[in-house]
């Protein structure tokens, strides 16, 4: 299971102060805490508004370098921007994200191919996210043969079906494990993530729909989540999820939580 941490985000609120105060000792103590509790990848995302979006994103870049080794994942909705801060980070990461919409995997794809850059790839287009399984498998589609085409691995490539909120489409679950399955049926060797919250808008209690959420989609075979990892409960969820799944040797990773205090 690859986790990106999902803390170093400019929309929330203690993030968007510390940017604003220039406020870099608590950024790397996000770095630095996030790392600590396993995350594999760190989400770093401005969120601010676009006149200071690069100045800022470079900011984050260069104190999250500085304070860990763990490779980011760069997190713009604006492909140029991406392609102006990629050149600068040290180590090989994941951008996040290229879609259908707005070119951009012709932005995004000549910048990391030949490199170890990974994508998360968006199932949305110009038309905005479709409702429909097959829509969702078409440019899910559309994306992977344009990754492809300019040597770009399935392998390389994480795929993001925008799951819905279960408030409004009862059957978001059911759609999100569906689309998985028919993408996978045909690009067998692509990857799976999602955001773990988007599926609990408008619910109460919204942990609890997120927590069995991550366990359906495990077991759905998405191999990556954009989450908290220094969130006990999320991450037990994994473990256990894995041992269930018959994904933890002996239960090796599940035992070694547990004696470390990792569990609860």
């Amino acid at each position: 299971m690859i986790i990106i941490g999902e803390k170093i985000n400019g929309a929330i609120p203690s993030v968007a102060r510390a940017i604003e105060g220039k406020d870099a000792a608590f950024i790397s103590e996000l770095a630095l805490r996030q790392t600590e509790a396993g995350a594999d990848y760190l989400d770093v995302c401005a969120g601010t508004v676009p006149e200071r979006e690069i100045q800022t994103l470079e900011w984050l870049v260069e104190i999250v370098e500085g304070a860990v080794d763990t490779p980011i994942c760069l997190d713009s909705p604006d492909a140029k921007v991406i392609a102006t801060i990629l050149p600068s980070i040290r180590r090989e990461g994941i951008v996040n994200s290229v879609s259908e919409e707005s070119r951009k995997c012709e932005i995004i794809y000549p910048l990391i191919a030949g490199t170890g850059w990974k994508a998360i790839a968006l199932t949305c287009d110009d038309s905005g996210i479709p409702s429909s399984v097959e829509k969702k498998v078409e440019i899910a589609g559309l994306m992977i043969d344009k990754a492809k085409a300019a040597g770009i691995a399935e392998s390389r490539i994480f795929i993001d079906t925008l799951v819905l909120a279960v408030s409004a489409v009862n059957d978001a679950l059911a759609g999100f494990t569906e689309s998985l399955r028919l993408i996978r049926e045909i690009y067998h060797n692509v990857r799976f993530t999602s955001g773990l919250s988007n599926i609990s808008f408008g619910m109460p209690n919204r942990k609890l729909v997120n927590k069995n959420f991550l366990a359906f989609a495990l077991q759905a075979g998405m191999d990556s989540a954009i989450m908290d990892p220094t969130d006990k409960d999320m991450y037990a969820t994994i473990l256990a999820a894995e041992v269930l799944l018959g994904r933890d040797k002996y239960c090796r990773k599940y035992n070694n939580a547990y004696r470390n205090g990792r569990l609860g």
